[in-house]
């Protein structure tokens, strides 16, 4: 069971036309990690994005990402003028996601992808008449709920006509067949992800590598689920939330965090048996081998924030529906490998609800070494308190790089940190106080002055990348079954190469890997960590 894999997600991979997706890249990336003795590839959701381009907010749980869809496929079908697509992309650079740029070109080209594949008369193929058949759940709703999002020049469903955002009857058919087309086009579009994606994860699947996928726990508020099925969700008669999730104060944010999805309605979901959670997950697994469930503590417990706060400071703690949920998934699906997200402020019940799921959970290195005046000796984090059922991280998605993390903690973090894997920092006062370095160094308590004229341990690159080997290895050496690295740490990028910052908008998302360091050097180096640490795939 002790296996190792790599983080990154889809549009950080390399290549041109503006994002990472199915094209040769991904294959080669495949490669990479079956040379570096790799098991599992993480990604992270594939879904369409929206607002803010998050992959954890999207139009469709059940949908592909367009984007994702390799223009190179396109073009090899003979469905896309390369010429026509290089003088669009001339000036694109491939170091970072242009989102603004890709939302003002690729629906474009991809309708004219459409258009060649309709005149190869492509809804005869029977490859897509099944795939037609076999998603008509969500496929239909999906593809109208885009169609007419385009038509309303892309505002929320909830500022739609009364008639189309409560679903009349009426004027659904009336814009089914005013919009007949551009749903036709949006079917198009899921047809070629998932017949491209599918290809992709054979690939991994036939060289021994896993895919493990994100499965956000909420849904976007405009989204085709919620306009699709009300009833799944606390909204009003006007399809609007009664109430939405969000997180309760803390100490590094006082005014807690709105989130703004709206929150399921859990007593229906109980009368249905849960029915539409198990066809979510049944797509998941046809798309991941391993689902990761973000946010799993909400279904032990989910906070509820009135609809119409402006912070989160008037929400309350809601019971979730525990471990009905996954025993009504077990019954249905048999058994589905899956880890638990259950990070942050974790309760008694939420430990309990990780257990009798029986779902490895998660540690993570950079949360490790931090202590408050409530500590309470527990420090699940550190490698030496780990298990064999849980997944070792250095960092995930939300966090700092190893090297941006290593550069910006406080010092005392930074001396607990490199005592544990056995570093002795260099002290070097940033003053003319000498008594601050033997302060320091000694743990004993500081007065005003000294603090005021701080010393700092010396962080120069070649400690830092000496520091982020010690916890590579740390990570590698843990007994947790399974260790899983963004591929960041391993090519000491600072937090230029971050994903996401959490509660911030506009620099998330749009981080690319050069395609020059997916080399032999960096696999040679990496499958030797893990043959040493005896994580090598078998």
């Amino acid at each position: 069971m002790r296996q190792a894999g790599i983080l990154l997600p889809i549009f950080s991979l390399p290549g041109k036309y503006g994002i990472g997706c199915f094209s040769k890249n991904a294959f080669d990336f495949i490669d990479f990690l079956k040379k570096s003795g790799q098991k599992y590839w993480q990604i992270l959701p594939l879904g369409p994005t929206g607002y803010g381009d998050s992959p954890y907010q999207t139009f469709c749980s059940f949908a592909g990402n367009p984007y994702f869809i390799s223009l190179e496929g396109l073009i090899e079908e003979g469905l896309l003028d390369k010429k026509k697509v290089d003088k669009i992309y001339k000036n694109c650079g491939d170091d970072r996601v242009d989102y603004e740029m890709l939302y003002n070109t690729r629906f474009t080209i991809l309708h004219d992808a459409y258009e060649g594949a309709k005149a190869k008369n492509f809804k005869r193929l029977k490859a897509y008449k099944s795939f037609e058949e076999d998603n008509t759940e969500w496929l239909t709703d999906y593809a109208l709920f885009m169609s007419l999002k385009d038509e309303m020049g892309g505002i929320s469903f909830t500022e739609w006509p009364e008639e189309l955002r409560v679903r009349d009857e009426k004027a659904l058919k009336q814009a089914s067949k005013r919009l007949a087309d551009e749903i036709g086009f949006y079917k198009f579009l899921q047809f070629k992800f998932y017949e491209q994606w599918d290809i992709v994860k054979k690939y991994a699947n036939d060289n021994g590598i896993d895919i493990i996928g994100d499965l956000p726990i909420y849904v976007s508020p405009d989204s085709a689920d919620v306009w699709a099925h009300p009833e799944l969700f606390q909204l009003d008669k006007n399809a609007r939330p009664k109430a939405v999730a969000g997180c309760p104060p803390d100490g590094f944010t006082p005014l807690g965090q709105l989130w703004g999805n709206p929150l399921y309605d859990w007593g229906y979901h109980n009368k249905t048996g849960y029915a539409w959670w198990i066809s979510r997950i049944d797509k998941c697994r046809r798309l991941y081998d391993i689902i990761r469930i973000d946010h799993f503590r909400g279904f032990d417990e989910y906070y509820s924030v009135p609809a119409g706060d402006t912070d989160a400071r008037g929400g309350h703690w809601v019971k979730g529906p525990g471990m009905k949920l996954f025993r009504a998934i077990k019954k249905s699906l048999g058994e589905i490998r899956i880890i638990a997200e259950d990070l942050g402020y974790t309760t008694d019940t939420v430990k309990k609800l990780v257990k009798d799921s029986g779902f490895p959970n998660m540690k993570i290195l950079e949360f490790a070494f931090y202590r408050d005046e409530d500590d309470d000796g527990e420090h699940d984090f550190l490698p030496c308190n780990h298990y064999a059922n849980c997944v070792v991280y250095t960092g995930t998605h939300d966090n700092e790089t190893l090297m941006g993390w290593l550069k910006g903690i406080e010092d005392d973090v930074y001396k607990r940190m490199a005592d544990y894997v056995g570093y002795e920092p260099e002290l070097k006062p940033v003053s003319k106080c000498k008594k601050a370095a033997k302060c320091v160094k000694e743990e004993v308590e500081r007065t005003p002055e000294v603090i005021a004229e701080e010393s700092r341990f010396v962080r120069g690159e070649a400690e830092l990348h000496s520091l982020a080997d010690k916890l590579i290895r740390a990570a590698h050496g843990s007994v947790a079954d399974y260790c899983i690295l963004p591929v960041q740490d391993y090519l000491y990028l600072d937090n230029s190469a971050r994903i996401n910052a959490p509660s911030t908008l506009g620099n998330n998302w749009v981080w690319r890997i050069d395609k020059k360091d997916i080399n032999a050097c960096l696999s040679g180096k990496i499958r030797k960590l893990t043959e040493i640490y005896d994580r090598l795939k078998a």
